[in-house]
């Protein structure tokens, strides 16, 4: 904006396009105006389109007859100190238009209508999501963000740009082409180009895979089923409840089937980190305020979720470690090891959590039989395990261990026999 105001200013020291020191000058006209063509308004130079709060010169002839001048369905503010009869200087709305016609609308005062051919562009695209980020190349997945207006291109690391004709602007779809390689994708529509935050197949900051993972999956008081089907995304994931387990409707303690552990350490005294290391040594969590958990997520049409929050608990070693050996908390006291302080807080601060509970939305969820990415910020890990407000000071080292339990979240639903699987637990850039 301060461009835009500079630019205003200048122009008023052109006696063509000003009336600055004589403001009573302006003579509302009869008659049509007619408009040669339009330039920028810092510089002779003719467009036939311009941005969104772009400032620009209209040249032509009788101007000053100009009452009401819209782009498209949008009205522009007209400023008389900026209008002559040969010149009009006006930033194009800052609103999207409900019907886009490529034309300017100009209005004298009896209601007579002139218009003129000109394209208002939308800001540059933004890409935010991605409805399946570990999609297989011949796979349809959806793109949202803002501005995707068709026609546009999207491009995936290692592949030529794919043509999109159809598009509302908020989301898109497109199938992975062949060849697909990881990494950030590419937009580009008429107004510009942008590249996601987040990458194609992202194994930055991976913590559980249930594949490969150079560490324990399960390491704490439960060791939950990993396993591999016919839906599997791509070899083991885990899975958390089972179609003969019940889910009452305050989503009831159940953590032999629905609490994922993972607490680094062993026995040893003093604690060591050999065979399960804290998982900051997986992930740099320096940035944690711009960074999320993210994990893919299949919960069959079969057995929808409807009660209980998925309780993402993070927590250092002066909460929570794997093994009976302890070490002193952020009070100074000797209270770690194996506990419930992460759960209860034991009369201090509980360990810090997001939950994440979208069947309140609808009183039911599922994923529709296939895989969706589900991204969480950090930023959002301020929860205590009722819903009410956390305490505890989140730090980088806060992030060693991760539980996952559905219980509870200070909701109630409906009595469910949830089946929830879960692939490719990473934590990653945000924004």
């Amino acid at each position: 904006m301060t461009r835009n105001i500079s630019i205003l200013l200048s122009l008023l020291l052109v006696a063509a396009c000003t009336t600055w020191d004589y403001p009573d000058r302006f003579k509302q006209t009869e008659g049509l105006p007619t408009i040669d063509y339009v330039r920028y308004a810092d510089r002779d130079v003719a467009i036939t389109q311009a941005a969104m709060e772009e400032v620009i010169c209209l040249v032509g002839d009788n101007l000053t007859s100009i009452h009401d001048l819209y782009f498209n369905d949008q009205a522009a503010v007209l400023n008389t100190s900026f209008i002559t009869e040969h010149t009009l200087v006006v930033s194009v709305p800052k609103n999207l238009p409900l019907e886009q016609t490529d034309k300017i609308y100009m209005y004298n005062k009896a209601g007579d209508l002139a218009t003129y051919d000109f394209k208002v562009l939308p800001p540059a695209p933004k890409v935010t999501g991605m409805s399946l980020e570990w999609a297989q190349p011949g796979e349809t997945v959806t793109i949202t963000g803002s501005y995707l207006f068709a026609p546009l291109t999207v491009e995936f690391p290692g592949c030529d740009p794919v043509a999109i004709s159809s598009s509302d602007g908020s989301f898109f779809e497109v199938t992975i082409p062949e060849g697909a390689q990881p990494g950030k994708i590419k937009v580009t529509t008429e107004s510009g180009v942008a590249q996601s935050v987040f990458m194609y197949k992202d194994s930055r900051g991976m913590l559980f895979n249930f594949d490969t993972d150079p560490h324990p999956a399960n390491h704490g008081w439960h060791a939950q089923v990993i396993e591999t089907d016919e839906t599997a995304l791509s070899g083991n994931f885990l899975r958390l409840g089972d179609p003969s387990v019940t889910l009452d409707e305050e989503g009831g303690w159940n953590d032999a089937n629905f609490s994922f552990e993972y607490w680094p350490g062993d026995w040893d005294e003093p604690v060591t980190y050999t065979d399960s290391p804290l998982l900051t040594s997986y992930a740099d969590f320096s940035e944690w305020k711009n960074m999320a958990l993210k994990f893919e997520l299949f919960i069959p049409s079969s057995n929808p979720w409807k009660s209980g929050a998925m309780q993402l608990i993070v927590a250092g070693v002066d909460l929570v470690t794997g093994g009976g050996a302890d070490v002193p908390d952020i009070y100074g006291n000797i209270t770690a090891g194996a506990n419930n302080m992460f759960i209860s807080g034991d009369g201090k601060p509980m360990a810090p959590r997001a939950l994440f509970r979208p069947w309140t939305s609808t009183g039911s969820y599922d994923t529709g039989d296939k895989w969706v990415t589900v991204t969480v910020p950090y930023s959002e890990f301020i929860y205590n395990s009722d819903g009410t407000v956390n305490t505890y000071e989140i730090k980088p080292e806060t992030f060693t261990s991760l539980t996952i339990f559905v219980w509870s979240g200070g909701v109630t639903g409906t009595a469910c026999n949830p089946v929830i699987k879960i692939d490719n637990i990473r934590a990653v850039p945000y924004k």
